[in-house]
């Protein structure tokens, strides 16, 4: 399949369910800039139906390959990264997953039950990658539970399959030469940043710096009624040269761990109701 074709099938439900998202790649649009993603990011379990080596299959079947390994003990997540092994351009791929079994007997019993709950043919189809929440609607009183332990777990049972972000290559933006240039122009248009860890992660020293909206919040229909809590979150990435003057390729943990707290729950402010 054509690589842009595969992102595409992400980015269009990804931007049309997360409005800011969209806006923001216009909001940079209409500054004159071409938009280029650094990387997509998409969470699993780590069950054998549903594990990084499963979810990552549309990218390993076209020419992507896996690259380092993530270890986020105190999330108890574990994730990896693929790059393209041709095309350097294209979309790096981070993917990480939820270890089930270093929960408690409640986190572990209803994962394990909504998982256990569809066929065999569901997780063999070729689309799963795409296909949002697969389990069906769940009570609110249990993503409200599953939050207590991961804000991941019950993130991921709620929206499932799905890009969980996209990140802006800010190494291509013409007009923004540095991550605070580019964070002051999305917080003047009215758009929250996560500042789980300052504003900005990781140092030039680092050859990785990141930062990310706050992801949105949406009304989501549960099956004991609509609440709203936090969806899809918006990246941006700036890379240096290693001393071999080639880009930075790879993730940071410490990075990516304050990342994934962009999806954590959160009140709307009175000035965005």
């Amino acid at each position: 399949m054509n690589i842009e074709k595969i992102f595409e099938r992400f980015w269009t439900p990804y931007s049309n369910q997360n409005p800011s998202a969209k806006r923001i790649y216009e909001l940079f649009t209409q500054q004159g800039e071409t938009v280029v993603h650094d990387h997509i990011a998409l969470r699993t379990f780590d069950d054998p139906r549903v594990n990084i080596d499963v979810i990552s299959r549309v990218f390993t079947e076209n020419g992507y390959e896996a690259k380092g390994t993530y270890d986020f003990k105190a999330k108890k997540i574990f994730g990896r990264h693929f790059e393209h092994t041709t095309n350097p351009d294209a979309p790096k791929v981070f993917i990480s997953e939820l270890l089930i079994d270093q929960f408690s007997d409640y986190l572990k019993s209803t994962i394990y039950e909504y998982l256990d709950s569809l066929g065999e043919e569901v997780y063999l189809d070729p689309d799963l990658v795409y296909q949002g929440s697969i389990w069906g609607k769940i009570p609110f009183e249990t993503y409200n539970k599953l939050r207590e332990e991961s804000e991941y777990a019950a993130w991921l049972l709620v929206y499932g399959y799905r890009a969980n972000h996209f990140a802006i290559n800010a190494n291509e933006l013409k007009n923004f030469k540095t991550l605070q240039e580019v964070n002051a122009f999305v917080k003047s248009n009215g758009y929250m940043l996560n500042t789980a860890a300052g504003e900005i992660y990781g140092t030039p020293e680092e050859l990785l710096e990141q930062s990310a909206t706050k992801a949105e919040i949406k009304p989501f229909t549960f099956s004991d009624g609509v609440h709203e809590i936090p969806a899809c979150f918006y990246e941006f990435t700036l890379r240096y040269k290693d001393e071999n003057g080639k880009y930075y390729s790879g993730f940071i943990a410490a990075n990516a761990d304050k990342i994934f707290e962009s999806t954590n729950y959160y009140q709307k402010p009175a000035d965005m109701m």
